[in-house]
């Protein structure tokens, strides 16, 4: 089966304040921790999370529409990346930053 990237950002048009606002929720911290801790992706079904299948699928669209993570289909699976590349080209520091912080 093909892969399809869902919607995103480029990285031209990923905006800081954006990011802020994505990464400024908890749970959505955890998403992006985990992310982090598994460079190849994380299937959206494998995070557990403290939250509802449709709010774990609310805070993923969300971190993608911000350009913090990248999401692409692999059958019917969707698979989700952190953009790491991207934010440390556009902010440099930000997200070793975040990822570091004390949880």
């Amino acid at each position: 089966m093909a892969t399809k990237v869902l919607p995103q950002p480029e990285r031209d048009e990923i905006r800081v304040d954006a990011v802020l606002q994505a990464l400024g929720e908890p749970v959505r911290l955890i998403i992006v921790r985990a992310l982090a801790d598994n460079p190849a992706g994380v299937c959206c079904g494998e995070l557990e999370l403290p939250v509802t299948a449709s709010t774990r699928a609310h805070h993923l669209k969300t971190l993608r529409e911000a350009g913090v993570i990248s999401t692409h289909t692999d059958g019917t699976r969707r698979v989700s990346l952190l953009r790491r590349d991207d934010l440390e080209e556009l902010y440099p520091g930000l997200l070793t930053g975040v990822l570091s912080a004390k949880q």
